[in-house]
């Protein structure tokens, strides 16, 4: 049998147009994480015309995370199973379908149901990691697996920045049409521009369809439990029911997943040390600088200048910092790479949690003028992206080629809970003082969140010293690590 065009020896053959697949692929995650970041300037502006409150509009942002979340692994494990380029066509496509629904139906529920759709994009990463590992020269790889991951920050801040400009010409719904258009050309590029190479590992088993529907119900009661625990309470009934009842489903889950031969998601992939640390890398980092970067800057920014800690500048000046400084990470992030390659991922994660700390250590020593906190913005933007992009290459050093957009769904599902978590922990924190009769918090409580994301840095750091600097894995077996070493030659 022959097997899958990564094993043809001449690369002019198997790798022609590389920077066509990696424009590809850029585009791919723009979309993806565009649409997850574009709705929550817009949610003022929906809660007016729809007339309903804060949980209620919420809807619209967690919909699309819940989906994301649970879409990021399965999908991601399906792509590997099926083809990574099918998958990544199939979930650009359906978030078309969701943004066509979201400002057609012109109600609540419609957009509701519309983000939910377009949640499917969480799977863009996974995906498009997969693919650049797939189809890319080894050498390449560490390179563009960061500048995927790197464009995340970019295309966070962009959607920001696209949707505040088009909210001050029209009005929310040109938010999903531009969301449309965008999708449906991505998708059509990844159609058109991409070749397909499926894996030739034999035939394909059948789906585990009791793990992906356990998985997905799990993972969506813990986060909409944590999502909602800083305006019910951490302790509140409604928040330990979702979390508990999903951490309930999520053991029946790994007790299914661990007893049957083709998992939907393959926990087995844990038992690799690299792997299980990484995890729990994320997970720390999650609740630390991750999150903090996303929560703290906008408020330190924005706030009037009378308050504690606020810099009172306008939205139009805030906006440019945050965008700047993820114009700065993306840039940076090949760098991240070249670590990477040269010395392995570990060493960029490790690099990453440094600088991070040192962030936030400026940020909790040093005077809070805007000149000072736009250097810290940018000192924690670069440990940040450091450590975001380590992670995937990370993943790929840890999982077989065949599993590779599998081990990075599991990846971003570990992040996405965990940030949800940091984001509980840290307004949490900024509560703990206020000003007396108002809910602004004091310096004291935004010390107290740079004292609990430094601590984050300082686990995560000796968790990563931890992780075994193993060579990166390209095939399950011997033969098709030989086979991959001549393809490499």
């Amino acid at each position: 049998m022959t097997m899958s065009g990564r094993h043809d020896p001449p690369k002019t053959a198997k790798f022609p147009g590389y920077a066509k697949v990696v424009s590809v692929l850029l585009v791919a995650e723009f979309v993806g994480t565009f649409e997850s970041a574009m709705i929550f300037i817009a949610l003022p502006s929906m809660m007016h015309e729809f007339n309903v409150d804060t949980a209620a509009i919420g809807w619209a942002a967690t919909a699309f995370l819940l989906v994301a979340a649970a879409s990021a692994a399965v999908c991601g494990r399906l792509g590997d199973m099926y083809g990574r380029k099918k998958l990544l066509a199939i979930v650009l496509a359906i978030s078309v379908v969701g943004s066509i629904i979201s400002f057609t139906f012109g109600s609540l529920e419609g957009v509701i149901l519309g983000r939910a759709l377009q949640g499917v994009a969480g799977a863009t990463l996974p995906l498009c990691l997969g693919l650049a590992r797939q189809e890319l020269p080894q050498d390449k790889v560490p390179n563009v697996i960061a500048l995927i991951a790197g464009s995340s920050f970019l295309a966070g801040a962009g959607g920001n920045l696209i949707a505040g400009v088009l909210l001050q010409l029209g009005n929310w719904k040109a938010l999903f049409v531009v969301s449309g258009i965008m999708g449906a050309v991505a998708a059509l590029m990844v159609v058109f521009l991409l070749k397909s190479s499926p894996l030739a590992r034999g035939p394909v088993r059948g789906i585990d369809y009791v793990g992906g529907l356990l998985f997905a119900p799990a993972v969506a009661l813990v986060l909409y439990g944590l999502t909602n625990a800083s305006a019910w309470g951490l302790l509140d009934g409604k928040t330990l029911g979702f979390v508990l009842g999903g951490l309930a489903v999520a053991a029946i889950w790994v007790w299914w997943e661990l007893r049957v031969q083709n998992p939907m998601i393959n926990l087995r992939l844990m038992k690799s040390n690299k792997m299980a640390l990484t995890q729990l890398c994320t997970a720390v980092l999650g609740i630390g600088p991750l999150v903090a970067v996303g929560i703290l800057t906008p408020l330190i920014l924005l706030a009037p200048a009378t308050d504690p800690a606020g810099l009172g500048v306008s939205p139009a000046v805030g906006g440019l910092v945050i965008f700047s400084a993820a114009t700065l990470s993306f840039i940076g992030s090949p760098f991240s790479g070249k670590v990477a390659a040269a010395v392995g991922a570990r060493r960029a994660l490790l690099i990453g949690i440094v600088i991070s700390f040192i962030g936030y250590s400026m940020m909790f020593w040093a005077d809070n003028t805007l000149l000072t906190f736009i250097i810290n913005t940018y000192v924690i933007a670069i440990g940040v992206m450091f450590a975001y992009t380590a992670f995937p290459n990370l993943v790929a050093e840890s999982v077989p080629l065949e599993n590779t957009s599998e081990g990075m769904g599991i990846n971003t599902v570990t992040r996405t809970i965990f940030m949800a978590v940091g984001t509980t922990v840290l307004t949490m924190a900024l509560a703990s003082s206020t000003v007396e009769g108002t809910t602004v918090s004091t310096e004291a409580g935004f010390n107290t969140a740079y004292i609990i994301i430094s601590a984050s840095c300082v686990v995560a750091f000796f968790l990563a010293l931890r992780i075994k600097d193993a060579p990166r894995t390209e095939a399950s077996d011997p033969q098709d690590t030989a086979e991959a070493r001549v393809a490499g030659a």
